[in-house]
């Protein structure tokens, strides 16, 4: 499983400095890592939505976007992603709370402090299911990937169809939702009102999907051949695929 890392800070040589720490972390603890490295705080936010990313080490102070605004705006889309703040002053880092950071390091960086606050990040990321945060009536909800088996959009809302026969209907846009399942290549768009979750799938034929709670989601003629291919993509790397 590879972890996915992101750096962005202003100081580029600094900024090098972290990678090459965080990739000897990598090899000390035979742990895959891909990290990306951002000069600025705009740049992470408008490239964030492309890839998924696992940990964050975020400098607090940037020019133009700083740290602690770029935090607050990722956390409008992602609740999950692991902020670790890059700061010289300590007093900033009581801001990261706000924004559930988990943790900060001082200026310049030690190792030993890196690898720690990494350990952590890397027993919850592995540890803890993949879930996106959802608002309904009653208020925000966790719900876990494998608990989906497609989503609908209706009108205003999106109706989030849950294993057993479950249904949560959520105040928020299809184009949302969309947008942040999809960076998880488990789910797949297969019309243009709705998004399957391919673990979910029973059998499939030209027409339309049925999952294992029994739930028929209509296939676009249009995203027919991309949907089998994508599906005997995905079931072949997990070990295992079923159709009609």
């Amino acid at each position: 499983m590879i972890m996915f890392i992101a750096i962005c800070d202003d100081d580029i040589l600094y900024m090098n400095k972290v990678k090459e720490m965080i990739e000897q972390w990598g090899k000390d603890n035979n742990e895959d890592v891909s990290v990306y490295l951002f000069n600025h705080g705009d740049a992470l936010i408008n490239s964030y939505q492309k890839s998924k990313i696992d940990v964050i080490f975020l400098d607090i102070m940037m020019p133009l976007l700083n740290g602690m605004d770029a935090a607050r705006e990722i956390r409008k889309t992602d609740q999950v992603v692991k902020i670790i703040f890059l700061t010289s002053s300590p007093e900033f880092a009581l801001e990261s709370y706000d924004v559930k950071a988990s943790g900060y390091l001082i200026k310049p960086t030690n190792y030993g402090r890196l690898c720690s606050l990494l350990n952590d990040c890397k027993l919850s990321i592995h540890h803890e299911p993949k879930f996106i945060v959802v608002k309904t009536e009653a208020g925000f909800q966790k719900v876990y990937y494998h608990q989906i088996e497609c989503i609908e959009a209706q009108n205003k809302k999106v109706l989030f169809y849950l294993e057993n026969n479950r249904r949560i209907d959520v105040l928020d846009t299809f184009v949302h939702c969309s947008k942040e399942l999809l960076l998880n290549d488990g789910f797949y768009k297969c019309h243009r009102s709705y998004l399957v979750y391919m673990p979910a799938v029973d059998h499939f034929n030209s027409l339309e999907i049925e999952t294992k709670s029994h739930k028929k989601i209509p296939i676009a003629r249009s995203y027919t051949k991309d949907f089998k291919e994508a599906y005997f993509e995905y079931m072949f790397k997990e070990g295992g695929s079923s159709y009609d």
